[in-house]
């Protein structure tokens, strides 16, 4: 997974999202089969939160689909290396709810997957944020639920220099077509800005859209679709 620059179905909706929703989109699929649907701040900022929900459990064949909030991303650490730090939630094939994990890159390095919890099911909400730390420049921790889950993670030549993002994310894995399905709800986006704190919620932004997604936004919250039933469901609900 790669940074870039809730609600409430009965039974037989949600059946029917997991059923559909990954499988009947046949809509090419972004650069190298990734696509994305969220929200970049417009401003410099040190740290970035949200609350974060899957509608459902997703079926699809290969590859993923995500929820983050993030700093960072491909081309943007020192001397355009790729560094990027984000927390959310991700979905894998055969597997039953959510992950909450969090994803390092460092310049030169592999990127590095942290799973936080497992098996989280579709209509809970995590509480998840990267935050620079106060009189640490280029130090920043990952926070899940109001506590803190990582030790400091040092992001060289980060102080004061990325734009926090909120986004869903899909890789087809390498199907070169069929795009997977997902429709999360993104709440109460907030940025930081100070290190250690200072929150305000995102109210303006640029969007971030692929050609197969979708996004319904208001004010600080937005609901992100990608998928047939998602984007049939999504002009029936509110963000």
């Amino acid at each position: 997974m790669a940074s870039i620059p809730r609600l409430l179905l009965g039974a037989a909706g949600v059946a029917a999202f997991v059923a559909v929703c990954g499988t009947a989109s046949a809509l090419a699929c972004g650069s190298n089969g990734y696509t994305y649907s969220g929200v970049e701040a417009r401003s410099l900022a040190f740290g970035v939160s949200v609350d974060v929900t899957a509608v459902a459990d997703y079926a699809f064949p290969r590859g993923h689909v995500a929820a983050y909030v993030g700093v960072g991303g491909p081309g943007q650490g020192p001397g355009g290396t790729n560094e990027w730090l984000q927390v959310g939630l991700s979905g894998f094939p055969g597997v039953v709810g959510s992950d909450v994990y969090y994803e390092v890159a460092l310049p030169s390095r592999h990127v590095v997957y942290h799973q936080l919890a497992a098996g989280v099911p579709a209509g809970k909400t995590a509480s998840v944020a990267v935050l620079e730390l106060r009189h640490r420049p280029n130090w920043w921790r990952v926070w899940l639920n109001g506590r803190t889950v990582s030790r400091p993670i040092l992001l060289p030549g980060s102080h004061h220099r990325w734009q926090p993002v909120a986004s869903a994310e899909a890789w087809d894995g390498g199907t070169g077509g069929t795009c997977n399905g997902f429709l999360y709800d993104f709440r109460h986006v907030r940025i930081a800005h100070a290190p250690g704190g200072h929150w305000r919620l995102l109210s303006r932004g640029y969007l971030i859209r692929s050609a197969a997604t979708r996004l319904r936004r208001a004010r600080s919250s937005f609901l992100a679709a990608e998928g047939l039933l998602a984007l049939q469901l999504l002009p029936k609900l509110t963000p």
